[in-house]
């Protein structure tokens, strides 16, 4: 990690600078955290990569807990479905949202920095309890927009679906079981492997769906 301080001027930052300075903190803390861990990670070293003052980065970010709360999330603003569950004629239909959906977040989970931050918060958060709440709460976020984006589904398509909240969890807690196996294991996922899997996993939830 580079531990060159960088060069800021002083005084309270213009409101133009603001979001710079968010970003940079989070890619200073990111990178903090890949190299050292959690348990190793200094908040005095990233106060003098990033060149700013202790006060500047305590009025923001009290701890590793909330900079580490602050990159995660980052991460799920990466994995808004938003998006990706449109096209140029509006809205995907189920099946093909859920699909565009789950390709999209393993593919984005699949890539280095991300990996690496689960495999960090996989690793240390049997020594972390923060831990394992931060992970949980980016578990309750995915289930929500992907339940959210499931009722609308039901609504616009004139399908029964008796409880979103449950398929929700189906959905989201297969395609992390997945994508546990893939860290843990170290294994080099290719792209036609993620989408067989995708494709069966989202099959298999849409046959429940229709035999209920």
């Amino acid at each position: 990690m580079n531990s060159s301080p960088a060069k800021r001027s002083r005084g309270r930052p213009k409101p133009e600078q603001t979001a710079n300075i968010e970003k940079e903190l989070l890619d200073i803390a990111q990178a903090e955290f890949l190299e050292y861990g959690y348990g190793g990670a200094s908040l005095s070293r990233m106060v003098r990569v990033a060149g700013i003052s202790k006060t500047t980065l305590y009025s923001r970010y009290a701890s590793k807990e909330e900079l580490l709360y602050a990159i995660i999330d980052r991460q799920i603003e990466m994995l808004s479905p938003a998006q990706l569950i449109m096209n140029k004629f509006g809205p995907l239909g189920l099946e093909e949202g859920l699909r565009s959906y789950a390709n999209y977040m393993l593919s984005v989970s699949l890539q280095r920095e991300m990996l690496g931050i689960n495999r960090l918060v996989l690793s240390e958060s049997y020594r972390f309890p923060e831990l394992g709440e931060i992970a949980a709460k980016r578990t309750r976020a995915g289930i929500k927009r992907v339940a959210d984006f499931i009722r609308s589904c039901a609504e616009s398509e004139q399908r029964l679906v008796a409880d979103p909240q449950a398929i929700a969890q189906v959905f989201i807690f297969a395609h992390r079981g997945w994508y546990i196996d893939q860290l843990t294991s170290h294994r080099k996922v290719t792209t036609r492997q993620r989408q067989a899997w995708v494709d069966n996993s989202v099959r298999i939830i849409m046959a429940v769906l229709a035999s209920s």
